[in-house]
């Protein structure tokens, strides 16, 4: 126990020290402090698919599968940066902000729905392996249930934080 403690908390840690590089990361590439909270919101939404999915397979959450977790959580904030980045895109070319949360959901859809099936036919390889059994259930149910949510809620997230920005704009020195 002692063993399995010390490797949870040491990959807990690893963990919270790149999520918080990956905030400063996209403070720095989108110039705002809120757009990391739409865009790293997914990441506890795939413990939705993860959690579920140990239980029904009757294996238990090893260190492999918190690999497949944070493995998974790198795909999830990719897949919202591509969201977030195309309403950027299309707002630059004066389309309203609403439609083009609309067309980032509908458009950039089938891009992480392809790459969510190719982690899940990926990680059915190694699904049986008792060693690494967790990883590929971390990895399948985690990107099926973080494809799901990320498309709903990051363009939501963002909608509102935009919305709120624009109805109370900070004040320019």
């Amino acid at each position: 126990w002692q063993i399995t403690y010390e490797v949870f908390r040491d990959m807990g840690l690893a963990f919270a020290a790149v999520l918080v590089l990956i905030a400063l990361l996209v403070v720095g590439w989108f110039g705002s402090y809120t757009t990391p909270i739409a865009i790293m919101a997914p990441i506890p939404l795939s413990l939705i698919g993860i959690i579920p999915a140990h239980a029904l397979a009757g294996a238990f959450f090893t260190a492999t599968s918190m690999i497949g977790f944070i493995a998974g959580a790198g795909i999830v904030v990719r897949n919202s940066i591509i969201l977030v980045d195309f309403i950027e895109l299309r707002r630059s070319l004066g389309v309203p902000l609403a439609e083009a949360v609309v067309e980032a959901g509908a458009l950039r859809f089938r891009p992480m729905l392809l790459t969510a099936a190719s982690v899940v036919a990926g990680a059915f390889v190694i699904l049986f392996d008792p060693i690494f059994q967790g990883l590929a259930i971390s990895l399948m149910a985690g990107e099926v249930a973080a494809t799901l949510f990320s498309r709903l809620v990051v363009p939501v997230l963002y909608y509102l934080e935009k919305r709120h920005e624009e109805r109370h704009p900070t004040p320019q020195a």
